[in-house]
């Protein structure tokens, strides 16, 4: 179930940070997929670093751990799908 959270948060995520870049929007689509990889790499990153992992899903989804997931997926999709608009924008140049 963490894993469906963080792919979802992360494509809303990658989407939030696509508008936000700009010309170097990847558009619906690649900032989606941008975001389903971000979304899914921070979920795992930042939750190993903030002491999710096992322990967490054994005990279930609380409403804290959905925050987490939520708020980690998002950023992770929101982050990569802004660096890979940068990188798509100076590798056309």
């Amino acid at each position: 179930m963490e894993l469906i959270i963080q792919l979802i948060a992360g494509a809303i995520g990658g989407n939030i940070g696509g508008k936000l870049n700009g010309e170097r929007s990847l558009g619906t689509v690649g900032n989606s997929i941008a975001g389903l990889i971000g979304g899914l790499g921070g979920g795992q990153l930042l939750g190993g670093l903030m002491g999710g992992g096992a322990a967490d899903a054994a005990a279930g989804l609380d409403i804290g751990s959905i925050v987490t997931q939520l708020a980690t997926g998002g950023g992770g999709g929101a982050i990569l799908a802004i660096v890979a608009g940068i990188v798509k924008k100076a590798m056309a140049k």
